[in-house]
Parts: C-alpha cells; sequence; structure tokens
C-alpha cells in the first residue's frame, strides 16, 4: 500500500495555508460524571495545544478519558470546566464544517451501498444528489475503494469498512479529523496496512488528526506526537515528539530511537498499572 500514488480529492482541497493559532487548544478541562451515589472525576486539568497540520496520537490506560477527550473536541459531549475550541472558536455541538469524527466502529448503514454511506452525512444537509455523488466517489477514491462504491457492507472486508467510515468522515472537508481507535478491531496486518494508508490520505489532504489508541506501537509509527495519559482522573503525564522521519517505515519499527520512544511511554503506562 505504501506505493500508491497520493490521490487528492477533486472536491477536497489540500491545505495550502493554515492560521498560526492552535486547530485544536483544550485549556484546564475536567469531567465529572454524576452518579447517584458520587460523583467520578474522569478528566482533570487538561491542556493541550494542536498545531494545523499534525498528526497526534493520545494513549493511556483503558478508563482514563482517551475517548472522553475526543467526544470533546467532536462537540459530541461538554465538559464540566475549562474551554475546548476548534479553529478559533469553542465546539458547542457537532459541527462537520470543522470536525469529522471516526469510530472505531464503522456503523456503516447495511442497506445502503458505500456510496450511499458516504452521501449520508450530505444528504442529511440538503446537499444536491449529483454534487454529493460526486464527494463521496471522490472521498472513495482517495481512500483505496475506486470502483467498490456500488458494494453494500457485507460486501466488504473489515479493513475496507473502516475505508468507508474514513471516507465519510472526509467527505464534508473538515479541517480536522478524530479517530477513535478505528483499527482496533481489524487484524495485525490489516492494521499496518491501514495505518500506512492513513498516512498517505493525511499527506494528501493536509489535515489535523487526533488519533485514540492503546497500541504503543502504533501511536509512535503514526505520529508527530505522542500525548500520554494517566489512569482515572486522566491528567497529560508526558508529551512526545517523534522525530522519525517520513515517510514512515516497517524499517523503523526495530530501530533503536523507534523503541526508545515506545519504551518511554510504556514505562507510564506501566507505572500506572
Amino acid at each position: 500500500m505504501g506505493g500508491n500514488a497520493m490521490q487528492p480529492l477533486a472536491n477536497i482541497t489540500p491545505l495550502k495555508s493554515v492560521p498560526r493559532a492552535g486547530a485544536i487548544e483544550v485549556r484546564s478541562v475536567g469531567q465529572v460524571f454524576k452518579t447517584s451515589t458520587q460523583d467520578v472525576v474522569a478528566l482533570s486539568e487538561v491542556s493541550l495545544e494542536v498545531k494545523p497540520g499534525r498528526f497526534v496520537v493520545i494513549v493511556g490506560p483503558s478508563g482514563c478519558g482517551k475517548s472522553t477527550l475526543l467526544m470533546m473536541m467532536a462537540g459530541l459531549r461538554q465538559q464540566t470546566s475549562g474551554t475546548v475550541t476548534i479553529n478559533g472558536a469553542p465546539i458547542l455541538k457537532p459541527d462537520p464544517d470543522r470536525v469529522g469524527v471516526v469510530f472505531q466502529e464503522a456503523s456503516l448503514f447495511p442497506w445502503l451501498t458505500a456510496e450511499e454511506n458516504v452521501e449520508f452525512p450530505l444528504a442529511l444537509r440538503g446537499v444536491a444528489k449529483s454534487e454529493r455523488r460526486a464527494k463521496a466517489q471522490d472521498a472513495l477514491r482517495l481512500v483505496g475503494l475506486d470502483g467498490f462504491g456500488k458494494r453494500h457492507p457485507h460486501e466488504l472486508s473489515g479493513g475496507m469498512k473502516q475505508r468507508v467510515s474514513i471516507a465519510r468522515g472526509l467527505v464534508q472537508d473538515p479541517p480536522v479529523l478524530l479517530m477513535d481507535e478505528p483499527f482496533a478491531a481489524l487484524d495485525e496486518q490489516t492494521r499496518m496496512t491501514m495505518g500506512d494508508e492513513l498516512l498517505r490520505i493525511w499527506a494528501a489532504t493536509g489535515k489535523t488528526v487526533v488519533f485514540v489508541t492503546h497500541s504503543l506501537t502504533e501511536a509512535v509509527y503514526l505520529a508527530d506526537e505522542v500525548v500520554v495519559m494517566s489512569p482515572r482522573p486522566g491528567r497529560m503525564v508526558d508529551h512526545l515528539q517523534v522525530p522519525l522521519a517520513r515517510p514512515r517505515t516497517y524499517e523503523m519499527l526495530s530501530g533503536d530511537a523507534f523503541g526508545r520512544l515506545r519504551d518511554r511511554i510504556w514505562r507510564h503506562i506501566k507505572k500506572s498499572a
């Protein structure tokens, strides 16, 4: 897959210039879940700035609030305290003009074709059929599914379904793409292939990506920066810059630099176990 030529979308223009402010700014964010018996502090004083065009990965132990933080960035959950801004404005509700989201499950409608699944958010917004069909075809071409638009989900492999999900996240051309463990359900070989495909798409479109994962290898392989979180209440305990050259190659996985970065993350995770 790494040899595929980049295919920018005809209707999704790669970013030529970006503002100097952070694409995503999280300031002193906290989240408290109220239950019938007690208040559960999920996140405490989390601050993070993601510059435009960067690929940032968030890792941490299960239950540390990684996905909760991502949902705040998506406008799908409101924080108890602090602020979250996307491209300089608060994100108070889902805003597909600013943010696309890809979840762990592809969540495709089984009665719709791949093309129709990608079109769906555009149809909800009343985009003309001819325009949304063209955008969907462009998005499927970008994720390597040209010629598969008429297939239904049951005719697609797990990796192909996730490609459709990524295409759906991209079709409205948001500057920010949030991804919540999108490859967790895939086998190791497919997961590595999808990682390479995602890096190709990211390079072609210039999106800002925030990606949640439990895999330390995946984190280092994909990221410009890795944010490490503590157990609940989730806090940032490390923020690593990943100096590995791009494009990334499988040979890097056995290199000393890669190992040191992965081990640094693991020491934080192990300490919190």
